[in-house]
């Protein structure tokens, strides 16, 4: 796999886009296994007012078809959710990159005991987004994670 550093600077730069624009920070990008940028984008839920929107699967239909996922990275600036390891596994990508699992701890485990490479990065600026999107929008963060205060 090529250099998870630049290719974790994509979601990241996807994950401030969120932000900006006033939605949940989080970031994805797909790449193939040799680091070719397929597909980028960042969680528009608040946005388009789509709960389905997530970073990942933004990433994922701003990729476009493919006759398989097999040869692909997800990069994440947040451990998946089920609804985005869903996708991950339906789909049979064999790889995820990981910003950081210390706010949020989604389905990678489930995803691992499966098979697909799971790497986490522990990211202080990814850490740092999500810490304070959780302590300033707790009730958006909740929402998004479908989840209560």
């Amino acid at each position: 796999m090529d250099d998870v550093d630049r290719l974790l600077a994509v979601a990241r730069e996807e994950a401030e886009l969120g932000k900006a624009e006033g939605g949940v920070p989080i970031g994805a990008a797909l790449f193939t296994i040799g680091g070719q940028l397929l597909g980028r984008g960042h969680n528009r839920r608040v946005q388009d007012d789509d709960p389905s929107t997530h970073a990942e699967t933004a990433a994922f239909r701003n990729a476009g078809r493919r006759p398989h996922y097999r040869d692909t990275v997800m990069v994440t600036t947040l451990s998946p959710c089920w609804y985005c390891s869903g996708l991950v596994r339906q789909f049979g990508i064999s790889q995820v990159v990981i910003g950081e699992a210390t706010t949020f701890s989604g389905g990678h485990d489930w995803l691992a005991e499966l098979g697909v490479g799971i790497t986490i990065v522990e990211d202080p600026a990814c850490v740092a987004l999500m810490t304070e999107f959780v302590r300033d929008r707790p009730d958006l963060w909740f929402e998004d994670i479908g989840g209560e205060k």
